[in-house]
């Protein structure tokens, strides 16, 4: 009998499964690769392996590196919705089937980026009539870690079907539906989103310390540290007493005592600061992509202070990991929410304020929803106009079609009288309120003291007055939690709430 070595045995099969060559995740069956922008392809192998890549008379080769990764770069693809396949080869051979090319947008954010589309309003119909075969989506898996992941985890490609579609985003299956049908390209959707998360755990965590708000966010990162354990106790325990007030105050037709107990934060959860970014977003890259979609500021609206600083970071840095500096970057400001037109109720008017800081980098859109939440209902499920929204601002900022893509926005107040006359960019089909006053309008004199207001428009701007205000110094429309938002332009697009003061 020959001797038999089991050593040597392992050796060998180690070897062998070292030297399968590996596509990252991003890469499977049904998969859309971004058109018209060199495309990076990447994965792993043995060190020094050779790997070639073909796809669409492209063939490139290169060698694994002595840690084993490799990758290649393919030349800009024109777009296509005709199906190829994409081949990797090495000691072993891959093929990818009915991989096409189109538009490629990540979406990310919480949970109303999150929120799925069997979820949405009109579900039944609306995922009976998904059948979009170029319409794709790519779901990441919720992950949080210490480190930046060099692969994220995901299902694989999907297309829209009415077997599939009820899984994907909805806002983002909403902007690629409207995207598809205007531009006759695939799209597809990199879908990396968690809900009830802070834009901290969105952000690098080098990009998050060289903020000036670093101090504050690293103090209650120690904070929540230090108090995990007990926090992770209790938390089975509070979150069963919060669904029992909640299910009595629904027999009772009452307000719940009781507010919702956040799940702690530590590490590995998905509060960590810069853990999504970790898990979710730096493995992503470099995926060639057109722009990214964000829906996300719910969790951050009592440090609406801070929000400013940190979303224009998000932004700065996630293009800087790209190698894109103007990166699209679209983005949904948060709807009313909360107690409608209670003027004691501002904390979100001031989270929307910061968002709307955001325009000021280039490449940037924002969605106004104002007009289209639901008061008790921070997930509405209104989903269909956020995803429209979007894609309008993505047809006329990305891709340079002439389409109105955004609603009155304020320029300045200048005082007339006992009235200030307010000035708005994206007003030239004129200003609309819905065949009623002006609502949620408000002015203020050197006191301070805001009053409520009426509002007068005349070609194309609004005259602002109160008779408890002589002398108006500053006016405000739309700027609690809940107001009644009804200010558009003609082209039906919302006003965004703004104010001329800073106090």
């Amino acid at each position: 009998m020959r001797p038999f070595y089991p050593a040597v045995l392992l050796l060998a099969l180690v070897s062998t499964v070292r030297a399968e060559v590996t596509l990252a995740p991003l890469f499977t069956d049904h998969a859309v690769l971004q058109c018209d922008k060199p495309v990076p392809v990447w994965g792993r192998a043995a060190a020094g392996e050779k790997v070639a890549v073909s796809f669409r008379g492209q063939a490139l080769d290169t060698v694994a590196d002595a840690e084993g990764r490799w990758s290649v770069m393919l030349a800009p693809l024109t777009a296509t919705g005709e199906a190829a396949d994409f081949v990797v080869q090495g000691t072993n051979l891959i093929t990818l089937h009915d991989v096409v090319v189109g538009e490629v947008w990540l979406a990310s954010g919480q949970s109303n980026m999150e929120w799925p589309l069997k979820s949405a309003a009109n579900a039944a119909a609306e995922i009976a009539a998904a059948n979009f075969p170029l319409i794709r989506h790519l779901r990441i898996e919720r992950t949080s870690v210490v480190q930046p992941a060099a692969d994220v985890k995901t299902g694989g490609w999907e297309r829209a079907t009415p077997e599939t579609a009820g899984g994907f985003t909805a806002v983002g299956y909403f902007f690629a539906r409207d995207l598809h049908r205007k531009l006759g390209v695939p799209v597809g959707i990199v879908h990396s989103a968690w809900g009830g998360t802070p834009i901290e755990s969105w952000i690098a965590l080098e990009a998050l310390k060289a903020t000036s708000v670093y101090p504050a966010v690293d103090a209650r990162w120690q904070k929540a540290v230090a108090e995990f354990p007990e926090r992770q106790k209790n938390w089975p325990a509070e979150t069963a007493a919060w669904k029992a007030a909640e299910e009595k105050a629904r027999a009772t037709h009452t307000k719940n005592p009781l507010t919702w107990p956040v799940a702690p934060a530590g590490p590995g959860t998905a509060y960590a600061r810069a853990g999504l970014y970790n898990g979710m977003i730096a493995p992503l890259q470099p995926m060639a992509l057109r722009g990214v979609i964000w829906y996300q500021g719910e969790s951050n609206w009592p440090r609406a202070s801070e929000y400013a600083e940190l979303f224009s970071t998000l932004i700065r840095s996630w293009r800087a990991a790209w190698g894109e500096g103007e990166l699209p970057f679209l983005f949904v400001q948060l709807p009313n929410y909360e107690v409608p037109n209670d003027p004691t109720g501002r904390g979100w008017a001031h989270l929307r304020e910061a968002q709307a800081k955001a325009l000021a980098l280039p490449g940037t859109g924002m969605a106004v929803m104002i007009d289209a939440g639901e008061a008790k209902n921070l997930h509405p499920t209104n989903k269909q106009e956020p995803g429209r929204r979007l894609a309008l601002l993505a047809k006329s900022l990305v891709y340079g079609l002439t389409t109105d893509c955004m609603g009155p926005t304020f320029v300045s107040a200048t005082r007339e009288h006992a009235a200030l006359r307010v000035r708005f960019q994206h007003a030239a089909t004129g200003l609309v309120a819905h065949n009623r006053p002006v609502q949620s309008l408000e002015i203020a004199g050197a006191d301070k003291v805001f009053h409520p207001a009426t509002g007068v428009i005349e070609r194309g701007t609004l005259l602002v007055s109160s008779p408890a205000v002589k002398e108006p110094v500053a006016v405000r429309y739309a700027w609690t939690n809940a107001p009644t938002a009804n200010l558009f332009n003609g082209s039906g697009l919302p006003a965004a709430p703004f104010r001329s003061d800073d106090w």
